[in-house]
């Protein structure tokens, strides 16, 4: 009997041993995870959001004075220890996403908020971005002249004077934070996302931004137009593509700081899908298709969402289609702020993918300058000016 009481302890000793063994080893992989995890703004933010205040304030009242908790459970309504674990992990129990967002490549993506879908949008159709080394940007490659003619032949059209203007005051400010970007078609021998790359403002965004120009001052809204080669500048500072906003972000204060009519600033990109998903064609015309790119690390975020809300909504009632939607990221899903902590009035817009044409861009730069117009003119008054 005893060898027997003495055996079953032995094995009991081993036992608790390998568990505080491996419980050592859980504690030590735990306090790991959690002293490296660097806690997201834009998850406690949401987090917080989607948690009551007063219940939470509520709760707290309750554990000291048994007054607050008559006639209610709040442990019912709230779960403290659901919300601490979600801010101190960045980890949604419910939400698969929060788990695997770190540890994929690229799933982070799907941390961008839909918050509004257009046709065929979901998290199979997001933007995409191409973002080739600088030798890349720095190559030049020769253009497709024929493209250029054979648009610019269809875009004469003389504009009416306007009924109503800023007077001169330029109020809208565009840039081109990846003034690089271009389009396949108005370049020779490119085939490949990345290969859509070109410092020539013809054929880039910045030559998208003209035509947005033209079109708002033919409604008599006056515009600032940056035309920086931002591979350029960011090669001279011997920064890469991953910094441009920082350098972007310069253009904006000092456009702002300088003229303080500039209340509207709009950040023209285009994006590496191809052209299934970036085209459409609205009555018998084709247009290359826009998305609205919202941070949500940024003090302007609501203001800036329902402000391109509306450009959505009157774009669609006009154009249905031309608007892939609005997109809200944080910066677990791209840069998150966007210099829209810079005006309240600010927004991302993709304009079209690398395979679209210059006419179908200039057929959207149309269409959006008479949508923003209106959106304009109802929200200001001409007399003003």
């Amino acid at each position: 009997m005893k060898r027997k009481g003495k055996k079953r302890y032995v094995f009991l000793y081993i036992q608790a041993g390998i568990l505080s063994f491996v419980g050592l080893f859980i504690i030590i992989g735990l306090m790991t995870t959690f002293l490296s995890i660097r806690i997201s703004a834009d998850f406690m933010n949401t987090a917080l959001k989607e948690t009551d205040s007063q219940k939470v304030f509520r709760y707290f009242l309750a554990s000291e004075n048994k007054y607050f908790a008559a006639n209610q459970n709040p442990l019912e309504d709230i779960s403290i220890t659901k919300l601490a674990f979600q801010l101190m992990t960045n980890v949604k129990p419910d939400d698969y996403r929060t788990f695997l967002g770190k540890e994929i490549p690229g799933f982070s993506e799907f941390d961008t908020k839909i918050e509004v879908a257009g046709q065929g949008t979901d998290f199979t159709t997001l933007p995409e971005e191409s973002s080739p080394p600088m030798e890349v940007l720095l190559k030049e490659k020769e253009i497709s002249q024929e493209m250029l003619t054979e648009d610019s032949k269809e875009n004469k059209d003389s504009n009416p004077k306007p009924s109503q203007t800023t007077n001169g005051r330029k109020v809208v400010y565009l840039y081109h934070t990846h003034s690089w970007e271009s389009f396949l078609p108005l370049l020779k021998n490119a085939n490949t996302p990345d290969d859509a790359v070109s410092s020539d403002e013809r054929v880039n965004v910045i030559g998208v931004g003209k035509k947005l120009k033209q079109n708002l001052e033919s409604k008599g809204i006056g515009v600032e137009q940056s035309t920086v080669n931002a591979t350029e500048k960011l090669h001279n500072r011997g920064w890469n593509a991953n910094q441009s906003y920082r350098y972007s972000r310069s253009l904006v204060k000092e456009a702002t700081a300088t003229n303080k009519d500039l209340t509207y600033a709009i950040d023209i990109h285009r994006d590496a899908l191809r052209k299934e998903k970036t085209t459409i064609n609205i009555q018998g015309k084709s247009y290359a298709r826009l998305v609205f790119v919202i941070g949500k690390a940024n003090p302007n975020y609501e203001e800036n969402l329902e402000f391109a809300k509306k450009l959505h909504k009157e774009l669609e009632k006009k154009y249905p289609g031309i608007s892939r939607g609005v997109l809200a990221k944080g910066r677990d899903a791209g840069n998150g702020l966007y210099n829209q902590d810079l005006s309240k009035h600010s927004i991302l817009l993709e304009a079209g993918g690398v395979d679209n044409n210059m006419q179908e861009l200039d057929n959207s730069m149309e269409a959006f300058a008479g949508v923003f117009s209106d959106y304009f003119w109802k929200q200001n008054d001409a007399e003003k000016y």
